[in-house]
C-alpha cells in the first residue's frame, strides 16, 4: 500500500495527501492558502482527479500534528539537554517552550542543531511570568524526561530567575548561558556606549530614508531591528565598508546611472568613519569566531584553550583584546560546567529559529497574541515523516487541539478584538440607528 492509499480512520484523504501538505507549509514555506493552491495546480497539470484538501484541513493537519509531537510519550533519561526561551507576540501573554535532544544523540562536532534533531517537550503560555512561574513549569517537565543534564537558554531575568532555582533543587543539572546572546551583550556594551557608533547608526537611518525611493536606492543601508539589534550589527558594518570602497572607486558609478557628485553628497559621510569601520570589523570578527566556534564545537572541558590556538582568533587593537579576553574568559568558565570527555550544546541558536519559523506561518496571525496555532511551533520540530502525520490523524481527533487551547491559551487578542468591536457597533446602533454602518 503506497502513502497515497493508506487512509486515516474517519479521513476523506490519505496520509500521503496530508504530509504532501504540511511538507509544502513546513518545508517550502508555502502559506495555508498557498498550499491548497499547489496541490490544485499539481493536480490539474497532471490531470490527476482528485479533491484537493481546503487550507483549513491542512491547518488542522498541521495542528493535530504539532499536538502530537507535544504529547507523545519522551524517553526518561539523565542527559537531556533542555533548550528554554520565552515567545513574545502582542499582548502580555508570553510562551514558555521547552525544547529537548538526548545528549548522546546531539550531532557531531562541525555540525549545527537543526530543527529535526529535537524534540518538543512543552508549551506554556502564561499572561504572567516570574522566576517562580518558570521554576514550576521547569519542574513539571521532569514528568516527561527526568531531571535534565543540562539547561541552556539567555539570561532573560525570569528565565534565568527559574533555571538558577532549578539547579540549586537539582545539582546534577547544569545551566549554560547561550554564547549568541553572550556576544550580543558584549557588543551592546562596547557600541551601545560608542558614541562614534551611535552617530554612525543614525545617519545610516537618515541616509536610508532619503535615498529608498531614489536611484540609490540599490545602495541603501539595511534596515537596523529594533530588537535585539546587536546580534544583527554585522549587516551594517559591512554596509558601511563596501560603501566607503565605492565612493574611493568612482569607475563603479556607471551603474546607479546618477551623477557622482550626488552619491557622494548622500554618502559621502562615510569617509569619516574609515578608521572607526576597521576598528569596529575586528571587534565583530572576534565576536563571531568565538560565536562560531561554539556553535560548531561546543562546550567541553579546556575548549577555551582550542578557542586561543586558532589562527584566525586574533586581535589588534587594546579594545579587541579586551572583549578576545573577556570571551575566553567566559568560555573558560563554561567549560568547567563540562565532566570528562563530555561535549554540552553552547548555544539555543535552533529555539529562535523556531520561533521566527512559526511567526512567518503565522503571518499577520502574530499580532492576534498567541492563538491555536502555536500549537504549529511543536510541529515544526524533530522529524515529520508519513508514518509520523498517519498516527497523529489516528490518534488526535480535532476536539483535542481545541481543549488544549482552551486550557492553555483561553481568548486570543484578535477575539477580544473582535468582542470589543462588536459592543462598540451595537453602541452605535443603538445611538445613531439610521447611520449604523
Amino acid at each position: 500500500m503506497t502513502q497515497f492509499e493508506q487512509r486515516p480512520c474517519f479521513h476523506t484523504f490519505s496520509s500521503g495527501h496530508a504530509y504532501l501538505f504540511i511538507t509544502l507549509v513546513l518545508n517550502a514555506c508555502t502559506s495555508l492558502r498557498g498550499a491548497e493552491r499547489t496541490l490544485l495546480l499539481i493536480s490539474t497539470f497532471l490531470n490527476i482527479k482528485y479533491t484537493t484538501p481546503s487550507w483549513y484541513s491542512g491547518r488542522i493537519w498541521l495542528l493535530r500534528l504539532g499536538y502530537y509531537k507535544l504529547t507523545r510519550p519522551k524517553e526518561k533519561a539523565d542527559d537531556w539537554i533542555w533548550i528554554v526561551d520565552h515567545s513574545i507576540q502582542w499582548g502580555k501573554e508570553k510562551c514558555l517552550a521547552i525544547l529537548g535532544i538526548r545528549q548522546s544523540k546531539l550531532p557531531a562536532a562541525e555540525t549545527i542543531l537543526c530543527h529535526e534533531d529535537v524534540e518538543p517537550l512543552a508549551l506554556f503560555p502564561v499572561s504572567k511570568s516570574n522566576g517562580d512561574v518558570v521554576y514550576k513549569q521547569l519542574e513539571e517537565t521532569i514528568s516527561k524526561t527526568g531531571v535534565p543534564k543540562q539547561i541552556i537558554s539567555d539570561h532573560g531575568t525570569d528565565v534565568k530567575s527559574g533555571i538558577e532555582r532549578f539547579c540549586q533543587k537539582f545539582t546534577d543539572t547544569v545551566f549554560v548561558y547561550d554564547i549568541t546572546h553572550k556576544a550580543a551583550t558584549v557588543l551592546k556594551r562596547e557600541l551601545g556606549s560608542d558614541d562614534r557608533w551611535n552617530e554612525f547608526t543614525r545617519l545610516a537611518t537618515s541616509t536610508r530614508k532619503k535615498v529608498q525611493q531614489t536611484q540609490l536606492a540599490a545602495i541603501a543601508p539595511p534596515n537596523q531591528r529594533s530588537k535585539a539589534r546587536y546580534m544583527n550589527v554585522e549587516p551594517l558594518l559591512k554596509w558601511g565598508i563596501d560603501k566607503l570602497c565605492l565612493l574611493e572607486n568612482p569607475d563603479t558609478f556607471s551603474c546607479l546611472e546618477c551623477p557622482q557628485e550626488y552619491i557622494t553628497e548622500k554618502l559621502g559621510w562615510l569617509a569619516n568613519f574609515r578608521s572607526d569601520l576597521e576598528e569596529w570589523k575586528e571587534l565583530i570578527h572576534i565576536v563571531k569566531e568565538a560565536e562560531a566556534f561554539i556553535k560548531f564545537q561546543g562546550i567541553y572541558q579546556n575548549c577555551h584553550i582550542d578557542l586561543l590556538e586558532l589562527p584566525t582568533f586574533r586581535a589588534k587593537t587594546a579594545r579587541a583584546r579586551r572583549i578576545k579576553k573577556e570571551l575566553l574568559d567566559f568560555v573558560e568558565q563554561e567549560s568547567e560546567k563540562a565532566d570528562n570527555d563530555e561535549r554540552l550544546l553552547g548555544t539555543s541558536e535552533v529555539i529562535e529559529s523556531v520561533f521566527g519559523k512559526m511567526k512567518k506561518l503565522e503571518h499577520d496571525q502574530a499580532k492576534s497574541g498567541f492563538t491555536v496555532f502555536i500549537l504549529s511551533l511543536a510541529a515544526i520540530v524533530s522529524k515529520t515523516t508519513t508514518e509520523v502525520v498517519h498516527k497523529a490523524l489516528e490518534t488526535i481527533p480535532t476536539n483535542k487541539v481545541h481543549e488544549w487551547f482552551k486550557k492553555n491559551v483561553g481568548r486570543s487578542v484578535q477575539a477580544k478584538r473582535v468582542e470589543i468591536n462588536a459592543l462598540i457597533k451595537k453602541k452605535e446602533q443603538n445611538r445613531n440607528p439610521e447611520y449604523a454602518l
